[in-house]
This record gives C-alpha cells, structure tokens and sequence, in this order.
C-alpha cells in the first residue's frame, strides 16, 4: 500500500505514468499462475525474469496487427471505412494505433509505415505531404508516450520513406522508432545512405538483415518494440528471460553450469512462460473478446513465446575464474559462450511451447536488450561497454558468431564520431559487410546527438536531464532509460570513427 500512494503522490510521474502504474499495481495483487518452487528460487537469486509482464496475463506482451487489412476493410469496431486518400489515411490510423493493446500499454509496432503511405500520396506535392506526416509524426511522438515504439520501413525505396527520412531528421523525435528492412539486393545505395545520414542526426532508423530475417516466418515479419522480430498478423504472447549471470554466481564449476543449473533453470523458465501462455489463452478471454481477432487484424495461431537471454558476457566471464580470459577477447571465452548458446538454442528447439503454431511449437529465442534495474549485465550478447573490441571489423565479426542462433532480435549499437556524417556511404559499406557475415541487426547515432540509443529504444539527453532533475517527462521510458544509461555506463560506448 505504501507503494500504491508513492504512485499516487509522485511529482515526477504524470497523470498518465500514475494510471498506468496503478494498473499494474493492481494486476500484482492476483495469484492466478502456478509457480513451482524451484521456478520460484530461480526468480529469487535474479536467474529469471519476468520482465514487468505482470501477475496476470491479460493481453499478448506484443502484438503485430495487419494494418493492410485497415487499408482494404476498414474496421467495423471502430466505425472506420477503407481511406481513400492520404487525409483518411493518417486519420484513420491515429484512430487504430489506440486501440492496439501491448505491455506497454502503448501499439510496439505501427506497421510497414511508408507501404501503407506510398499509394496515398499520387497527386500529393511533397511539400503538402510533408505538411500531413509532419503532423503525423509528432502526434506519433506526443501521444504514445513510450519509445518501444517501431515503425518499418523498406527494403524497397519509397516517395514515403524518403520523406520521412528528411523529417524525422528535421524532428528529432524518440517515438517512434524506425527500422530499415535492408537487403542490398533490393535497397538503392542512395536510400540506405540517406538512412544513414538520418540515423547520424537522430539515430533512426536502425538496420534490419531483410536477408535473413525474411525467412524466420511463413508469413511477413515486423520489427517491434526493442528489435522483436515478430510475424506480422500475430506477435508474442509472452517475453521472459533468462539472466545468466544470476545463474553463474551459484554455481560449482563450469561443468555444473552447462550440465545441470543451465538445462535445470531453461526448464524451469520454459515453464513458467508456458504457464503465463495458458493463462492467456484459456483464461483471460483476449482472443474471444477483441476486436483486432474478429476482424481478421491478428490470428490467434500466428503468437509465439520468446525466450529472452541476457549478460552472456558477464556469464562467460564468471565461468571463466581466475584466468581472466574475457568475452571477446579470448577464443577460449568465446568458444566456452558458444557452448553456452547451444545449450540455450538446443533447448528452445526441443522443448514444447504451448499455442505457438507459427514457430513450429518451438519457444522463439531473442537477445534482451536489458532493463532499468539491470547494473552491471550487458544486454543479449553484446560485449560489455568500455570493454569492445579496438577494431569495428573484429567486434562485427563477433557479433555475427553470437548472432546466429538468436531468431527473433539481436543487435548492436553504436555511436559514431562527427565526421562520419560526411561519409554515409562508408558506415552503409560496413552495414553491408557486417550483414554478409550474419549479423542481423545495426543502430547508430552521432557522439554528440541528443537522441540516443539506450538498448533497443531511443531517449533524449536532455529529457534524461530533466529527469534527474525532479521533472516530469512526457515519456515514460525516460524514467527506465535515465537508470540504465546511468547504471551500466553507456555514455563510455566506444565511439567509432569512419
């Protein structure tokens, strides 16, 4: 209760943060799960995570609507007819995105933005359509005020993504995120490198491997929230992590970590997530009540569970004792992570998920971009701030081995100097060659920028700024990017010169 009326008497929330955070107080009440004990022990020495999902699941974690079907159906619900130009098209989906549900509270994903613009904008200047998506973005911007926000664009060029790109350089907006679907089979150099110079400017859109990640579904994808790889028209029922770190500081021996703790708290985690799954399905009456499955939006088959991981660096480090051979450093380190990611992959691949149809009935695997509370453990597989390899090229390459077994999001971040917004097309060259090798996903931002990349999200310097000093900040992932950029140090990322 005396956290209850912390909430209520907070000056640094608003009115929207309190109601939110009340709801979630109030979900935490219930006990409708079943938790074994051991599961539960697992949670206590920070093994497991639930990642703020709450003690009730009540909708999916994330979920990835087909607004497509807005643009040839409308929607009977909420009294929306099929747009018939770029008014009715904005207009309608300002109204849609409220009504999208997530963890969050807030739509995780806006859909393959400029392909559900471009056919609007035949008989549009590009200075009137630049008026509207000006308008439209920063409505965006101020009304989801939480930045596990996406928006896709590509791989293909587009009048629309061309002009959002110049806005969003213009705008400097956090919200939302944007994402480039790139394949240099499909993408003009001339587009990707003016992403590239948008990125630099307000660090989006980030780079997707469309190469890859094409294949992950029989059905498109779309890129949510922190770099979620999600099948459009379905989404995630549920995202629970394992921190490996947690689960190294009890253990025995190296042996005893890969042979028992590992395959014994996988289990337990594998569990757990499919109990949340049942809750949700069976039980909270989501897919029997909302709007979004009645009218074709989303399929109850098209949901996954995605097992996260994270602190794998910080893991290997531990298991590796008192030879202080470090993650990305050490190929005897190296080769002990990649034993510890097989173990990991070999077990999503076996174990049953429950109401995951579109995965084949497998948990999906996702490389956590880390949380507010999180000191000292490095998201998903990334090497530890401070501690990155010297030469860009070596560090890709690592990447790219870490990469391989994650299917549903796994990236790497980083800042670039000054002049690298002379030469977009050299940072798109190491784009294209990280992606040959596999790595799946790339952000970056210029040193100096005000919009930067916490983990998969993007906050202002100066908002984190207010923050610290006792105000009240429109977004709420300010308040969780604040503590993280403080606690694990980002500000100390290697910058890198081009």
């Amino acid at each position: 209760m005396s956290q209850v009326l912390d909430m209520v008497t907070s000056q640094k929330l608003t009115y929207e943060q309190k109601v939110m955070s009340l709801a979630h107080a109030a979900e935490d009440t219930l006990s409708v799960l079943n938790i074994p004990e051991k599961t539960r022990y697992y949670f206590e020495i920070n093994a497991i995570d639930d990642l703020y999902e709450g003690s009730a699941p009540y909708r999916p974690r994330y979920i990835m609507p087909d607004y497509e079907h807005l643009l040839t159906n409308g929607s009977e619900f909420l009294r929306i007819e099929p747009p018939e130009d770029i008014d009715e098209l904005l207009n309608s989906l300002m109204i849609f995105y409220k009504h999208v549900p997530s963890i969050t509270g807030f739509p995780v994903y806006l859909g393959n933005i400029d392909k559900l613009i471009e056919p609007f904008l035949d008989g549009v200047s590009d200075k009137k359509a630049k008026k509207k998506l000006r308008l439209f973005l920063n409505y965006l911007d101020r009304t989801i005020t939480d930045s596990f926000c996406h928006a896709n664009i590509g791989p293909e060029a587009t009048r629309a993504g061309k002009l959002i790109l110049e806005l969003e350089k213009e705008l400097q907006n956090a919200v939302p995120n944007f994402t480039l679907k790139y394949d240099p089979a499909i993408t003009p150099d001339d587009y990707a490198e003016l992403a590239v110079h948008a990125s630099l400017y307000c660090a989006n859109p980030a780079f997707c491997n469309h190469h890859i990640h094409q294949k992950t579904y029989p059905t498109d994808y779309g890129i949510s929230s922190c770099y979620n790889i999600l099948p459009i028209g379905g989404g995630a029922h549920t995202l629970s992590r394992i921190t490996l770190p947690g689960l190294a500081n009890v253990a025995t021996s190296t042996e005893q970590f890969l042979y028992e703790l590992l395959p014994d708290c996988l289990e337990a985690l594998g569990g757990y997530m499919n109990e949340r799954i049942r809750f949700l399905v069976e039980q909270s009456g989501f897919f029997e009540s909302s709007f979004l499955v009645k009218e074709g939006f989303i399929d109850a088959n098209n949901f996954i569970g995605m097992l996260g991981i994270t602190g794998l660096a910080e893991c290997t480090n531990i298991l590796m004792g008192e030879n202080e051979k470090r993650y990305g450093h050490d190929s005897e380190a190296d080769d002990l992570a990649e034993q510890i990611m097989k173990v990991i992959s070999n077990f999503a691949a076996q174990f049953p998920a429950k109401y995951s149809n579109i995965s084949g009935g497998q948990l999906m695997l996702h490389a956590q971009v880390g949380m507010d509370y999180d000191i000292g453990i490095t998201s998903g597989v990334r090497i530890p701030v401070s501690d990155e390899l010297e030469n860009i090229y070596d560090h890709l390459r690592h990447s790219a081995r870490f990469h391989r077994e994650i299917t549903t999001g796994c990236g790497d971040i980083f800042p670039i100097e000054t002049t690298g917004r002379n030469n977009p097309s050299a940072i798109l060259d190491i784009v294209k060659g990280a992606f040959s090798l596999g790595s799946k996903y790339m952000s970056f931002y210029e040193e100096n920028s005000d919009l930067v990349r916490i983990t998969g999200y993007l906050v202002k310097r100066s908002e984190m700024e207010k923050y610290r000093d006792e105000q009240v900040v429109l977004q709420n992932t300010t308040q969780l990017g604040t503590s993280n950029y403080d606690h694990n140090h980002l500000k100390d990322r290697k910058v890198r010169g081009v």
